[in-house]
């Protein structure tokens, strides 16, 4: 076990590159199930949910060889068609074999994810699109198992977004015989590219970044060789480092347009933000606007982004608002951001954040991924000496973070518990 033990209040300067979106790799690596021979995916962070979707590539028969920052996978043979508890309880992302198992086996047996730390997250909503391609479900002893004779095209209704259900069903109905369409489609720029690799291997899909994907059903796909994008909620979170140390980062591989809500929310609370060839340059205020802000689905403000966005809140001049829309219990973090001396009170689904000029160093502990992040930001711009404890939630959505912070100028290190 190991803790990040950060001396804060040190202006970030310099140059950071974002690395690949864990949010874009995952169902990209579950993409190579659909294809016989050997696909290549590369810009893959090292990162803990890569190990585990890896490890559970291997138990289904691909094989996977990592080359720096290269993944092969050869789903020439695939051997089982369960996705066993063990790995599935520590990513949820799991459940996205269910949808390449079932088109290209007709059998998928996966175990139920169940909730997380930040709230329970069901996958009735991809049962739902698996039942109207033709497929039968049955849940047994905490197992999802799918069969079907053939998947057959169809008009799919989701009651609201879903990133997962929409990312299943396209890797499903890229296979299925005749048309399909997805309405009420999740729309983030991850979609985008899943639909993009699939199309590349030969899938036929329109619409994808939209709320009505329609998909042309193919009999046979090809291996996929594709680049990661960056990874837009690690590139946020660097922006609001250089926000809350009053710094100046050039953040390269952001993206304005994959980060226009959080941009817009930036910009109002005084941070400069400007386009530069390949990323954004940041430079942070001397005293933070408050600002409001709602979670919702993409082009919503990111629920992924609600943490850190109230560590940087938590030092402004004012009284903001941050309302969780997407989740029903992601504000463990306000304890702990408390501990650091900020004043913040639950209401409902909100929390009212009173900004303090100074935030103090204090041992923390972090719940969950984005947690993890708020609490490393709070450090950097605190005075004396923060330590943040089980950081594996970290390792599994940033990579070297660090690292990168130390080189930055952040006074920073990872030390054994």
């Amino acid at each position: 076990m190991h803790k990040i033990v950060i001396k804060g209040g040190v202006a970030l300067a310099g140059e950071v590159q974002v690395s690949g979106a864990k949010n874009a790799v995952l169902p990209l690596l579950f993409a190579t199930l659909l294809s016989a021979g050997q696909s290549e995916i590369c810009n893959v962070p090292a990162l803990r949910d890569i190990a585990t979707a890896e490890a559970l590539l291997n138990t289904l028969g691909a094989t996977t060889l990592r080359v720096d920052d290269c993944c092969r996978i050869d789903a020439t043979k695939i051997q089982s068609i369960e996705a066993p508890y063990d790995l599935v309880r520590t990513m949820r992302a799991s459940v996205l074999v269910l949808g390449p198992l079932l088109a290209r086996c007709g059998h998928a047996r996966v175990s139920l994810p169940g909730g997380c730390a930040i709230g329970a997250r069901p996958i009735d909503q991809h049962l739902k699109g698996f039942e109207a391609l033709g497929a039968k479900i049955t849940l047994d002893h905490g197992y999802v198992e799918a069969q079907t004779e053939g998947l057959r095209g169809a008009h799919i209704m989701f009651d609201m977004p879903t990133v997962g259900g929409t990312e299943n069903l396209l890797m499903a109905t890229a296979l299925a015989e005749g048309d399909s369409i997805i309405e009420n489609a999740a729309r983030e720029p991850e979609i985008v590219q899943l639909a993009e690799a699939l199309n590349s291997m030969g899938a036929k899909i329109e619409g994808a970044g939209t709320a009505r994907i329609h998909i042309q059903g193919v009999s046979s796909l090809q291996p996929l060789n594709i680049s990661v994008m960056p990874d837009r909620i690690e590139a946020g979170t660097f922006m609001i480092a250089a926000a809350m140390t009053k710094g100046n980062l050039l953040v390269r591989g952001a993206c304005q347009q994959d980060q226009e809500a959080l941009v817009q929310k930036m910009l109002e609370a005084g941070v400069s933000i400007d386009p530069e060839q390949d990323g954004l340059r940041v430079i942070g205020p001397h005293r933070l606007t408050p600002v409001d802000i709602r979670t919702s689905a993409f082009p919503g403000f990111p629920t992924d982004m609600q943490a850190q966005f109230m560590a940087m809140m938590a030092l402004a001049d004012g009284t903001s608002r941050v309302s969780e829309n997407v989740f029903e219990n992601r504000f463990m973090h306000v304890c702990e951001l408390q501990r650091l001396g900020a004043d913040i009170s639950i209401d409902g689904h909100s929390a009212v954040i009173h900004g303090v000029k100074q935030l103090r160093g204090a041992p923390v502990m972090a719940t969950d991924l984005r947690a993890s992040a708020c609490l490393i930001l709070a450090g950097l711009a605190a005075e004396n000496t923060t330590e943040v404890s089980r950081i594996y939630h970290l390792d599994r959505g940033y990579e070297r973070i660090e690292e990168k912070l130390a080189g930055l100028g952040a006074n920073i290190e990872r030390v054994p518990e």
